[in-house]
């Protein structure tokens, strides 16, 4: 098979590279190692900037996201039992963030792939990417059962996450790692229930971080801070539900409306980067190149920035014979990419509690918590970081 973009990896990042490429007549073929369903069953982030939006929307797959989405123009911060808001719109000028499943936008990129014919090899073993170093023409090896099958391409994209074989394919004295890994961690509970705010709600408390989410006014998604010893098995139901409302402020505890769990899974919190983002002819795209905590709704909205650039770097090559955009991709992408690590750490140190803190740690996180909410600079500041930063 010969394409001219290799990508590697089948959820959002790579299916919206290859969305993209493909309405500018760049053609790509896609390898994901899972099934369809596998990755239309994984349960993440929802809250997409407005620079993601219009990424949809250029892709031409955003009908749903732009009738089902739930804009919201702020959401709140609760600490000492109070519920402060900030208000995104007016703070930015106009700007918002869309409540949209991850699922949701993942299915919607499926079917933008499927209208167009993109090839998307699913349930590709052994995926590994060949002289991507200059010696040679690029190209991908899988396997489909026992058949091995072969890719030539022009250029190899590593949307394939933090486990994937792209990033560790970097030679070690060229590959830079910058980790931190936060002694606490997410569980979280999806459930057929409405929400309780209609925007987001994150509280500080002093039994733990907490999240009121919303995947639509039907589906909820909660989260409550926990130990890395914990497992999914330690909390049942009742428990997580005692345990939310007990840090929620009285008004939200008292309307709350409880249920079964759909779904329920800790997550590790983690900040991570991979210098550089290109090597040669491969580049890498996402959670291959750097991880966020949740805190600040990040992670997602990262890696399409990543894509945003890589897609215009590969239009200017094909169409213009400009390796500008190539060449400066990694610099580009990366600029952005530590803003994004800057303003999850923060959040992240905003918002929980940590195991280590002592009572001046305690007292400066209220401190800073108090001086958000009296200064608009700092609230502005919040509020632009949250919505998206530019391109």
């Amino acid at each position: 098979m010969r394409t001219q973009v290799g990508i590697i990896g089948g959820g959002p990042s790579g299916l919206l590279l290859s969305q993209l490429l493909h309405l500018q007549g760049i053609d790509t073929v896609v390898l994901e190692r899972h099934s369809r369903d596998y990755v239309l069953g994984r349960i993440r982030a929802g809250v997409l900037e407005h620079g993601f939006a219009d990424l949809m929307r250029e892709a031409q797959v955003s009908d749903r996201m732009d009738a089902e989405g739930e804009i919201h123009d702020g959401f709140d911060i609760a600490y000492d039992g109070k519920r402060h808001r900030v208000d995104l719109k007016g703070l930015t000028g106009g700007n918002t963030v869309i409540v949209y499943g991850q699922t949701e936008l993942t299915r919607d990129l499926y079917e933008g792939r499927d209208r167009l014919g993109g090839v998307v090899v699913h349930n590709a073993e052994d995926v590994t990417p060949h002289a991507f170093d200059g010696n040679g023409s690029p190209y991908l090896t899988y396997r489909l059962g026992e058949a091995v099958h072969r890719v030539d391409c022009d250029f190899i994209v590593g949307c394939d996450g933090f486990h994937g074989v792209s990033r560790t394919s970097i030679p070690k004295d060229v590959l830079k790692e910058y980790e931190t890994v936060y002694p606490i961690g997410w569980l979280g509970v999806l459930s057929r229930t409405p929400p309780v705010s209609k925007e987001l709600i994150y509280v500080n408390h002093e039994r733990g971080f907490a999240l009121c989410s919303l995947r639509s006014q039907v589906l909820s998604r909660y989260y409550v801070q926990c130990t890395l010893d914990d497992s999914v098995e330690d909390w049942s139901d009742e428990r997580f539900w005692a345990e939310l409302i007990a840090r929620l402020p009285e008004d939200a505890a008292a309307t709350i409306v409880t249920g079964p769990s759909i779904e329920k899974s800790i997550a590790p919190l983690r900040s991570y980067v991979a210098e550089p983002m290109r090597y040669r002819n491969l580049f890498l795209a996402g959670d291959a190149a750097h991880i966020v905590p949740p805190t600040g709704a990040r992670g997602l909205n990262s890696a399409a920035s990543d894509i945003y650039y890589l897609y215009h770097a590969m239009v200017d090559h094909y169409r213009k014979g400009d390796p500008t955009g190539l060449d400066r991709y990694s610099e580009r992408a990366l600029a952005r990419v530590w803003k994004g690590q800057r303003f999850s750490w923060w959040m992240t140190r905003l918002l929980h509690r940590f195991p280590d803190a002592n009572d001046f740690d305690r007292r400066l996180q209220k401190t800073e918590l108090d001086y958000l909410f009296s200064s608009q600079a700092a609230m502005q500041s919040l509020a632009e970081n949250y919505v998206g930063l530019p391109f």
